[in-house]
């Protein structure tokens, strides 16, 4: 590499003067000089195309959302797990040249060759053309880097046959920024293992490995080779590290991302703002929804970023595993509809499984949305198909893969094709007739004219006076024989309407006919049936529900605060079970010394 390309910046700073990630692309730096450009004419590199370091920050706006970014680092991880890969850690560690913070990515993958590491810190080239990979693009290394920080160092190992190579790469927007580049320059260096000996294994000329030596050392958080070295000792015989550093500030002049909040998380700083027109008790029930943490909290995000859980990996974000959750697996009164969309007049027919319900809290939190996935991973969590102010939908849930069509390159939206526009119409669909069908289990007067009658009738057969003796009964049910769920996670009509023994023949009759309808669902037509009817949600039902709802939450914070108090208690007392331990050894040694002393005068005479 020749020498004009090393920059050196003597003891100068190494970040940039802008540091907010939405405003950086437009600061000015230094331009190059145009000794350089006459240089590049006589040298014939004239020839070559340039990308301008610039297109870096451009290429990384793709990303909108920081944990969309970090989601693309996690992906890389899981398409390692055909290579034996078991985990992926999410860190923070500590810049020891400024003391900043920098966010660490490690996985025990397979690693990358030199070659590979080369490929992957290029722009555009993927090698991954399996159908279960997630990653296609070969740009979602740089894009999201980039977009969580200025820069970003690479460590992997590799064993290909016999060979154990490590490498080294840095990708520095800040050096090339600083020292007025006018081309993207990515320093590689790399090693080989030679029955335990590292040394270093040279592709080009030895001026080339010393100069991008020097550029690492000068621009990355590592001051010398040993320190470069050092990072490989907690990779296992094969994976790769990848540290990103000078991380982006938001314009308060505050770090986007936000370690100090919690010790086992990653919090994005200017995400979690409360919703309007909410009560001060409805808002500190929807902040512990995983809809709304997973807005702010990457530990949510992640927890539903993959449909089904990965056997034998783990994500370990800050030291403490992921907890999988599962959407689907905590609606109730759940019903499974298959979506049959025609991809192309030649192609294979596709089916798609559908899982709809109610959110475990409803009525009482009007959480609602699909959540669609695409080859396992999340693309669009919780997603309006239905208008926001509409009463219909409320509280329903759904989850689906759509293998069928392709994500847009953030991975956190599908492209607008007129595939997917018809699967929106499809849902749409869906969730109105599932809310025409089902809208009255969860305290919703019936909206299908039948089921009205039916409902009407079986309150009658009940001899039930009128709908404050329907109401009661059922809320009786609901909440005070069935404190540990809010409604009954079977349909049942007989509980959900809080009808007698005399009505109950409704309730099997209803029931046997929502399951012929749930059937007969499956070959859904591709036009949408729009309703005009609204639901009316009985005041007393939800004012009931919210209380119950309240004081769970209330003692879940209680139990969750002792629980915290217990672990320091344990901790405490452990420290001074140590302690005490010690000064008994100490005592125990002083003892037996004096022993000694007191014995010695008699050995003597």
């Amino acid at each position: 590499m020749p020498a004009a390309m090393t920059g050196g910046m003597g003891s100068g700073p190494r970040s940039l003067d802008c540091r907010s990630f939405w405003k950086a692309g437009a600061s000015e730096a230094p331009s190059a000089p145009a000794r350089e450009f006459h240089d590049a004419l006589e040298t014939g590199d004239f020839d070559r195309a340039r990308v301008h370091p610039k297109f870096l920050h451009t290429n990384a706006t793709s990303h909108k959302w920081a944990f969309g970014a970090i989601a693309e680092l996690l992906d890389n991880a899981v398409d390692e797990i055909s290579n034996g890969a078991t985990y992926v850690k999410v860190d923070k560690t500590v810049n020891s040249k400024d003391n900043s913070p920098m966010l660490v990515f490690q996985d025990d993958g397979g690693g990358m060759d030199p070659e590979g590491v080369r490929k992957c810190m290029s722009l555009g080239f993927s090698t991954k053309k399996s159908k279960t990979t997630i990653g296609q693009y070969g740009n979602g290394f740089k894009t999201s880097t980039m977009r969580l920080g200025a820069d970003a160092v690479v460590f992997t190992r590799a064993i290909r046959g016999s060979n154990v190579t490590l490498s080294v790469g840095l990708l520095s927007y800040t050096f090339l920024r600083k020292t007025a580049k006018d081309d993207i320059v990515v320093p590689m260096l790399d090693f080989q293992d030679q029955d335990g000996n590292i040394v270093p294994l040279v592709y080009g000329s030895q001026g080339d490995w010393d100069s991008s030596l020097k550029i690492m050392l000068d621009w990355s958080p590592f001051s010398s080779k040993e320190e470069l070295l050092q990072q490989f000792e907690d990779i296992d015989s094969h994976g790769t590290k990848v540290v990103i550093y000078n991380l982006w500030m938001n314009d308060d002049g505050l770090l986007e991302l936000d370690f100090d909040d919690d010790d086992e998380d990653i919090l994005l700083r200017d995400q979690a703002k409360d919703s309007g027109g909410l009560t001060k008790i409805q808002k500190e029930v929807i902040q512990q929804h995983i809809s709304h943490r997973l807005r702010f909290s990457l530990r949510a995000y992640t927890s539903i970023l993959y449909l089904k859980k990965y056997e034998n990996f783990q994500i370990i974000l800050r030291g403490k595993p992921v907890e999988h959750i599962s959407v689907a697996n905590d609606l109730k009164f759940k019903k499974v509809v298959t979506y049959k969309p025609q991809v192309t007049h030649d192609s294979q027919v596709v089916s798609v499984r559908v899982d709809i319900g109610f959110a475990k809290e409803a009525p009482v939190l009007g959480i609602f949305g699909m959540n669609v996935y695409h080859k396992n991973r999340l693309i669009m969590p919780y997603w309006k198909v239905l208008q926001e102010g509409s009463s219909r939908g409320r509280s329903v849930v759904g989850v689906l893969e759509a293998n069928f069509i392709e994500p847009a390159h953030d991975k956190q939206d599908f492209e607008r094709t007129p595939l997917f526009i018809r699967l929106e119409t499809k849902l749409r669909q869906i969730i109105i007739d599932y809310w025409k069908e089902r809208c009255h289990l969860v305290g919703y007067q019936p909206i299908d004219p039948q089921v009205k009658s039916q409902y009407r009738d079986g309150r009658k057969d009940s001899g039930g006076p009128g709908p404050k003796v329907q109401q009661k009964s059922s809320t009786d049910q609901r909440i005070g024989r069935r404190s540990s769920n809010l409604l009954p996670e079977t349909y049942d009509d007989a509980a959900a309407m809080g009808l007698t023994a005399n009505g109950a023949g409704f309730g099997r009759q209803f029931f046997g006919q929502a399951q012929e309808n749930s059937m007969n669902s499956a070959g859904l037509e591709e036009d949408l049936v729009e309703t005009g009817s609204h639901g009316v949600l009985d005041p007393n039902f939800i004012e009931k529900l919210s209380e119950e709802n309240i004081s769970l939450f209330t003692r879940r914070e209680e139990l969750r605060q002792r629980d915290t108090q217990l672990k320091q208690t344990i901790g405490q007392l452990e420290h001074e079970l140590e302690e005490t331990k010690r000064k008994c050894s100490q005592l125990s040694t002083e003892l037996q010394a004096r022993k000694s002393q007191q014995q010695l005068p008699y050995m003597q005479r």
